[in-house]
Protein backbone atom coordinates (compact mmCIF):
# COMPACT_ATOMS: atom_id res chain seq x y z
CA UNK A 1 0.00 0.00 0.00
CA UNK A 2 1.44 3.39 -0.98
CA UNK A 3 2.18 6.19 1.45
CA UNK A 4 -0.22 8.44 -0.49
CA UNK A 5 -3.11 6.09 0.22
CA UNK A 6 -2.42 6.21 3.94
CA UNK A 7 -1.99 9.99 4.05
CA UNK A 8 -5.31 11.62 5.17
CA UNK A 9 -4.56 14.64 2.98
CA UNK A 10 -4.73 12.38 -0.09
CA UNK A 11 -7.96 10.64 0.96
CA UNK A 12 -10.22 13.72 1.06
CA UNK A 13 -13.43 12.09 -0.21
CA UNK A 14 -13.25 9.15 2.17
CA UNK A 15 -12.41 11.28 5.18
CA UNK A 16 -15.22 13.72 4.47
CA UNK A 17 -17.78 10.96 4.03
CA UNK A 18 -16.65 9.37 7.30
CA UNK A 19 -17.12 12.75 8.97
CA UNK A 20 -20.56 13.20 7.41
CA UNK A 21 -21.59 9.74 8.63
CA UNK A 22 -20.42 10.65 12.12
CA UNK A 23 -22.35 13.93 12.36
CA UNK A 24 -25.42 12.34 10.77
CA UNK A 25 -25.71 10.06 13.80
CA UNK A 26 -26.01 13.23 15.88
CA UNK A 27 -28.75 14.67 13.62
CA UNK A 28 -26.49 17.18 11.91
CA UNK A 29 -25.52 17.82 8.29
CA UNK A 30 -22.95 19.98 6.44
CA UNK A 31 -24.47 23.15 5.01
CA UNK A 32 -21.66 23.53 2.48
CA UNK A 33 -22.90 20.43 0.65
CA UNK A 34 -26.39 21.91 0.04
CA UNK A 35 -25.85 25.67 0.24
CA UNK A 36 -26.16 26.28 -3.52
CA UNK A 37 -29.57 24.56 -3.49
CA UNK A 38 -31.08 26.30 -0.45
CA UNK A 39 -29.74 29.81 -1.16
CA UNK A 40 -30.23 30.21 -4.90
CA UNK A 41 -29.25 33.21 -7.03
CA UNK A 42 -32.86 33.56 -8.19
CA UNK A 43 -36.15 31.92 -7.14
CA UNK A 44 -36.56 28.35 -8.39
CA UNK A 45 -40.22 27.40 -8.18
CA UNK A 46 -41.24 23.79 -7.71
CA UNK A 47 -44.51 24.60 -9.51
CA UNK A 48 -45.43 24.38 -13.19
CA UNK A 49 -47.68 26.69 -15.22
CA UNK A 50 -50.99 24.99 -15.91
CA UNK A 51 -54.50 25.59 -17.26
CA UNK A 52 -57.80 24.05 -16.19
CA UNK A 53 -60.55 24.35 -18.84
CA UNK A 54 -63.91 25.00 -17.21
CA UNK A 55 -65.89 23.03 -19.77
CA UNK A 56 -64.02 19.91 -18.65
CA UNK A 57 -64.11 20.83 -14.96
CA UNK A 58 -67.86 21.50 -15.00
CA UNK A 59 -68.68 18.03 -16.36
CA UNK A 60 -66.56 16.38 -13.70
CA UNK A 61 -68.04 18.56 -10.97
CA UNK A 62 -71.58 17.60 -11.95
CA UNK A 63 -70.51 13.94 -11.84
CA UNK A 64 -69.27 14.58 -8.30
CA UNK A 65 -72.80 15.74 -7.49
CA UNK A 66 -73.99 12.20 -8.25
CA UNK A 67 -71.08 10.51 -6.48
CA UNK A 68 -71.26 12.23 -3.07
CA UNK A 69 -73.58 14.60 -1.24
CA UNK A 70 -72.51 17.91 0.29
CA UNK A 71 -73.32 16.51 3.73
CA UNK A 72 -71.08 13.48 3.25
CA UNK A 73 -68.23 15.46 1.72
CA UNK A 74 -68.59 18.44 4.09
CA UNK A 75 -67.26 20.47 1.15
CA UNK A 76 -67.71 18.99 -2.33
CA UNK A 77 -64.51 20.30 -3.90
CA UNK A 78 -62.22 19.09 -6.67
CA UNK A 79 -58.68 20.19 -5.84
CA UNK A 80 -56.74 21.94 -8.61
CA UNK A 81 -53.39 20.23 -8.13
CA UNK A 82 -50.30 21.76 -9.63
CA UNK A 83 -48.85 19.06 -11.94
CA UNK A 84 -45.47 19.34 -10.20
CA UNK A 85 -46.98 19.06 -6.71
CA UNK A 86 -49.36 16.13 -7.12
CA UNK A 87 -50.78 14.78 -3.87
CA UNK A 88 -49.95 17.94 -1.91
CA UNK A 89 -53.28 19.81 -2.38
CA UNK A 90 -51.50 22.91 -3.71
CA UNK A 91 -51.84 25.05 -6.82
CA UNK A 92 -48.79 27.10 -5.77
CA UNK A 93 -46.32 26.39 -3.01
CA UNK A 94 -48.33 28.55 -0.59
CA UNK A 95 -51.94 28.35 -1.83
CA UNK A 96 -54.70 25.75 -2.19
CA UNK A 97 -57.30 26.05 -4.96
CA UNK A 98 -60.35 23.99 -5.84
CA UNK A 99 -63.76 24.16 -7.51
CA UNK A 100 -66.72 23.73 -5.17
CA UNK A 101 -70.22 22.58 -6.14
CA UNK A 102 -73.46 22.93 -4.23
CA UNK A 103 -76.60 21.37 -5.68
CA UNK A 104 -80.16 22.75 -5.34
CA UNK A 105 -81.55 22.17 -1.86
CA UNK A 106 -78.19 21.43 -0.28
CA UNK A 107 -76.45 23.01 2.71
CA UNK A 108 -72.69 22.86 3.29
CA UNK A 109 -72.75 22.96 7.08
CA UNK A 110 -71.26 25.67 9.26
CA UNK A 111 -67.68 25.36 10.43
CA UNK A 112 -64.64 27.56 11.07
CA UNK A 113 -60.92 27.13 10.55
CA UNK A 114 -57.67 29.04 10.81
CA UNK A 115 -57.09 29.06 7.04
CA UNK A 116 -58.50 32.12 5.30
CA UNK A 117 -60.48 31.62 2.09
CA UNK A 118 -61.70 33.55 -0.92
CA UNK A 119 -64.43 32.50 -3.34
CA UNK A 120 -64.94 33.66 -6.91
CA UNK A 121 -68.35 32.63 -8.22
CA UNK A 122 -68.09 30.91 -11.62
CA UNK A 123 -71.38 29.35 -12.64
CA UNK A 124 -75.04 29.19 -11.63
CA UNK A 125 -77.42 31.33 -9.58
CA UNK A 126 -79.47 31.04 -6.41
CA UNK A 127 -76.87 30.05 -3.83
CA UNK A 128 -75.53 31.99 -0.86
CA UNK A 129 -72.62 31.95 1.54
CA UNK A 130 -73.04 33.04 5.15
CA UNK A 131 -70.01 34.55 6.89
CA UNK A 132 -70.00 35.88 10.45
CA UNK A 133 -73.78 36.25 10.46
CA UNK A 134 -74.09 37.92 7.04
CA UNK A 135 -75.91 36.00 4.31
CA UNK A 136 -74.41 36.99 0.96
CA UNK A 137 -76.08 36.08 -2.30
CA UNK A 138 -73.65 34.60 -4.84
CA UNK A 139 -73.64 35.94 -8.40
CA UNK A 140 -71.14 35.20 -11.14
CA UNK A 141 -67.93 37.21 -10.74
CA UNK A 142 -68.55 38.05 -7.08
CA UNK A 143 -65.46 37.96 -4.85
CA UNK A 144 -66.36 36.68 -1.39
CA UNK A 145 -64.14 36.56 1.70
CA UNK A 146 -64.01 34.09 4.56
CA UNK A 147 -61.40 35.45 6.97
CA UNK A 148 -59.37 33.44 9.46
CA UNK A 149 -61.64 31.72 12.01
CA UNK A 150 -64.84 33.25 10.61
CA UNK A 151 -67.88 30.93 10.93
CA UNK A 152 -69.24 30.14 7.46
CA UNK A 153 -71.71 27.90 5.66
CA UNK A 154 -73.17 27.68 2.16
CA UNK A 155 -76.65 26.90 0.89
CA UNK A 156 -78.49 26.61 -2.39
CA UNK A 157 -82.24 27.27 -2.17
CA UNK A 158 -82.21 27.88 -5.94
CA UNK A 159 -83.02 25.60 -8.85
CA UNK A 160 -79.61 25.06 -10.47
CA UNK A 161 -76.13 23.87 -9.46
CA UNK A 162 -73.74 26.62 -8.39
CA UNK A 163 -69.93 26.42 -8.64
CA UNK A 164 -67.17 28.66 -7.44
CA UNK A 165 -63.41 28.79 -7.10
CA UNK A 166 -62.04 28.39 -3.58
CA UNK A 167 -58.54 29.66 -2.79
CA UNK A 168 -57.16 29.17 0.71
CA UNK A 169 -53.83 29.90 2.43
CA UNK A 170 -53.94 26.36 3.84
CA UNK A 171 -50.39 25.39 2.76
CA UNK A 172 -49.07 28.51 4.49
CA UNK A 173 -50.97 27.72 7.69
CA UNK A 174 -49.79 24.12 7.55
CA UNK A 175 -46.20 25.26 7.00
CA UNK A 176 -46.41 26.92 10.42
CA UNK A 177 -48.30 23.86 11.80
CA UNK A 178 -51.06 26.09 13.14
CA UNK A 179 -54.23 24.53 11.70
CA UNK A 180 -57.36 24.41 13.86
CA UNK A 181 -60.97 23.67 12.85
CA UNK A 182 -64.29 23.36 14.69
CA UNK A 183 -67.91 22.55 13.79
CA UNK A 184 -71.17 23.90 15.14
CA UNK A 185 -74.30 22.18 16.42
CA UNK A 186 -76.45 24.13 13.95
CA UNK A 187 -76.08 23.31 10.25
CA UNK A 188 -76.47 26.97 9.29
CA UNK A 189 -75.70 30.22 11.06
CA UNK A 190 -78.31 32.59 12.41
CA UNK A 191 -77.89 35.30 9.80
CA UNK A 192 -79.08 38.50 11.46
CA UNK A 193 -77.29 40.71 8.90
CA UNK A 194 -78.68 41.03 5.40
CA UNK A 195 -76.84 40.75 2.08
CA UNK A 196 -74.50 43.70 1.55
CA UNK A 197 -74.52 44.81 5.18
CA UNK A 198 -70.73 44.76 5.61
CA UNK A 199 -70.19 46.70 2.37
CA UNK A 200 -72.67 49.38 3.44
CA UNK A 201 -71.09 49.67 6.89
CA UNK A 202 -67.45 49.72 5.88
CA UNK A 203 -67.20 50.43 2.15
CA UNK A 204 -69.34 53.54 1.75
CA UNK A 205 -66.98 56.25 2.95
CA UNK A 206 -68.18 55.94 6.55
CA UNK A 207 -67.21 53.57 9.37
CA UNK A 208 -69.10 52.47 12.47
CA UNK A 209 -68.05 54.78 15.28
CA UNK A 210 -65.20 53.28 17.26
CA UNK A 211 -63.60 51.50 14.29
CA UNK A 212 -59.82 51.92 14.36
CA UNK A 213 -56.98 50.83 12.09
CA UNK A 214 -56.35 47.92 14.46
CA UNK A 215 -59.97 46.71 14.36
CA UNK A 216 -59.50 45.08 10.96
CA UNK A 217 -55.70 45.22 10.69
CA UNK A 218 -55.26 41.78 9.08
CA UNK A 219 -58.46 41.42 7.06
CA UNK A 220 -61.18 43.37 5.33
CA UNK A 221 -64.57 43.60 7.07
CA UNK A 222 -66.37 43.41 3.69
CA UNK A 223 -67.77 39.95 2.91
CA UNK A 224 -68.80 40.31 -0.75
CA UNK A 225 -67.17 42.52 -3.39
CA UNK A 226 -69.82 42.19 -6.08
CA UNK A 227 -68.88 42.03 -9.76
CA UNK A 228 -71.79 44.33 -10.62
CA UNK A 229 -70.19 47.05 -8.50
CA UNK A 230 -66.55 46.44 -9.46
CA UNK A 231 -66.69 45.98 -13.24
CA UNK A 232 -67.91 49.53 -14.01
CA UNK A 233 -64.82 50.89 -12.25
CA UNK A 234 -62.40 49.08 -14.55
CA UNK A 235 -64.56 50.04 -17.55
CA UNK A 236 -64.16 53.71 -16.61
CA UNK A 237 -60.40 53.22 -16.23
CA UNK A 238 -60.16 51.62 -19.66
CA UNK A 239 -62.18 54.42 -21.24
CA UNK A 240 -59.91 57.00 -19.58
CA UNK A 241 -56.80 55.24 -20.89
CA UNK A 242 -55.57 54.12 -17.45
CA UNK A 243 -54.14 50.89 -18.84
CA UNK A 244 -50.93 49.40 -17.46
CA UNK A 245 -48.73 47.80 -20.17
CA UNK A 246 -48.53 44.59 -18.11
CA UNK A 247 -51.70 44.41 -16.01
CA UNK A 248 -54.31 46.30 -18.06
CA UNK A 249 -56.93 48.50 -16.39
CA UNK A 250 -56.58 46.88 -12.99
CA UNK A 251 -57.97 47.48 -9.51
CA UNK A 252 -56.88 45.92 -6.25
CA UNK A 253 -59.56 44.65 -3.88
CA UNK A 254 -58.82 46.58 -0.70
CA UNK A 255 -59.55 46.69 2.99
CA UNK A 256 -61.61 49.92 3.34
CA UNK A 257 -60.43 50.45 6.92
CA UNK A 258 -56.68 50.34 6.23
CA UNK A 259 -56.43 50.70 2.45
CA UNK A 260 -54.29 47.56 2.38
CA UNK A 261 -54.91 44.13 0.92
CA UNK A 262 -58.12 42.28 1.79
CA UNK A 263 -56.19 39.67 3.78
CA UNK A 264 -52.77 39.36 5.39
CA UNK A 265 -51.88 36.27 3.36
CA UNK A 266 -53.74 36.76 0.05
CA UNK A 267 -54.36 39.69 -2.28
CA UNK A 268 -56.69 39.93 -5.26
CA UNK A 269 -57.16 42.05 -8.40
CA UNK A 270 -59.63 42.53 -11.24
CA UNK A 271 -58.36 43.73 -14.62
CA UNK A 272 -59.94 44.72 -17.94
CA UNK A 273 -57.91 44.41 -21.15
CA UNK A 274 -58.80 45.96 -24.51
CA UNK A 275 -59.04 43.81 -27.63
CA UNK A 276 -55.62 43.35 -29.21
CA UNK A 277 -53.74 44.06 -25.95
CA UNK A 278 -50.23 42.57 -26.02
CA UNK A 279 -48.70 42.76 -22.59
CA UNK A 280 -45.06 43.38 -21.79
CA UNK A 281 -43.04 40.58 -20.20
CA UNK A 282 -43.35 40.49 -16.42
CA UNK A 283 -42.24 38.34 -13.52
CA UNK A 284 -42.72 38.51 -9.77
CA UNK A 285 -42.04 36.33 -6.77
CA UNK A 286 -45.71 35.72 -5.97
CA UNK A 287 -47.12 32.71 -7.82
CA UNK A 288 -50.44 33.92 -9.24
CA UNK A 289 -53.78 32.23 -9.92
CA UNK A 290 -55.78 33.79 -12.77
CA UNK A 291 -59.44 33.28 -13.70
CA UNK A 292 -60.99 34.48 -16.93
CA UNK A 293 -64.26 36.19 -16.02
CA UNK A 294 -65.00 37.39 -19.55
CA UNK A 295 -63.40 37.17 -22.98
CA UNK A 296 -60.75 35.03 -24.67
CA UNK A 297 -57.00 35.32 -24.86
CA UNK A 298 -53.73 33.63 -24.09
CA UNK A 299 -50.88 33.98 -21.65
CA UNK A 300 -47.33 32.98 -22.54
CA UNK A 301 -45.51 31.60 -19.49
CA UNK A 302 -41.90 30.92 -20.39
CA UNK A 303 -42.14 28.79 -23.54
CA UNK A 304 -45.69 27.59 -22.76
CA UNK A 305 -48.81 29.28 -24.18
CA UNK A 306 -52.03 28.94 -22.17
CA UNK A 307 -55.15 29.70 -24.20
CA UNK A 308 -58.09 30.56 -21.99
CA UNK A 309 -61.77 31.53 -22.07
CA UNK A 310 -64.60 32.18 -19.59
CA UNK A 311 -64.21 30.50 -16.18
CA UNK A 312 -60.90 28.86 -17.13
CA UNK A 313 -58.32 28.88 -14.32
CA UNK A 314 -54.58 29.07 -14.87
CA UNK A 315 -51.52 29.46 -12.67
CA UNK A 316 -48.24 31.32 -13.21
CA UNK A 317 -45.57 30.09 -10.76
CA UNK A 318 -43.19 32.35 -8.88
CA UNK A 319 -40.59 34.21 -10.98
CA UNK A 320 -41.86 32.75 -14.27
CA UNK A 321 -41.83 35.35 -17.03
CA UNK A 322 -45.28 35.86 -18.55
CA UNK A 323 -47.25 38.15 -20.86
CA UNK A 324 -50.97 38.40 -21.73
CA UNK A 325 -52.35 38.56 -25.29
CA UNK A 326 -56.03 39.45 -25.81
CA UNK A 327 -58.13 38.11 -28.68
CA UNK A 328 -61.01 40.30 -27.51
CA UNK A 329 -61.87 42.61 -24.64
CA UNK A 330 -61.36 40.43 -21.56
CA UNK A 331 -61.56 40.47 -17.77
CA UNK A 332 -59.10 38.57 -15.59
CA UNK A 333 -59.36 38.02 -11.84
CA UNK A 334 -56.13 37.17 -10.03
CA UNK A 335 -55.03 36.21 -6.55
CA UNK A 336 -51.65 35.50 -4.96
CA UNK A 337 -49.69 35.51 -1.70
CA UNK A 338 -48.21 38.96 -2.40
CA UNK A 339 -49.40 40.50 0.93
CA UNK A 340 -47.56 37.86 2.95
CA UNK A 341 -44.39 38.37 0.91
CA UNK A 342 -44.64 42.15 1.25
CA UNK A 343 -45.07 41.86 5.02
CA UNK A 344 -41.89 39.79 5.17
CA UNK A 345 -40.02 42.19 2.88
CA UNK A 346 -39.24 39.52 0.28
CA UNK A 347 -41.55 40.40 -2.64
CA UNK A 348 -39.87 41.40 -5.90
CA UNK A 349 -40.93 42.09 -9.47
CA UNK A 350 -39.14 42.54 -12.78
CA UNK A 351 -40.61 44.39 -15.76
Amino acid sequence: MSVATLDPKHNVTGNRQAYYDKISKKDMAPLWEVLRNVVTKEPKSKCSPNLWKFDEVKKLMLEAGDVISAEEAERRVLVLENPSLRGQSRITNSLFAGIQLIMPGEIAEAHQHVSSAIRLVLDGNGAYTAVEGEKASMARGDFILTPNWAPHDHGNPGKEPVMWLDVLDMPTVNHFETSFMTHFDEKAQNTARQDGDSLDRYGSGVLPDGTTLDTFKTRSPVINYTYARTKPIIERMLKAGDVDPVHGARVRYSNPVTGGHVMATMGAYLALFPKGFKGKDYQSTDGTIFVCVEGHGSTKVGDKVLEWGPNDVFVVPSWHKYAHDMNEESVLFSISDKPAQEALGIWREKK
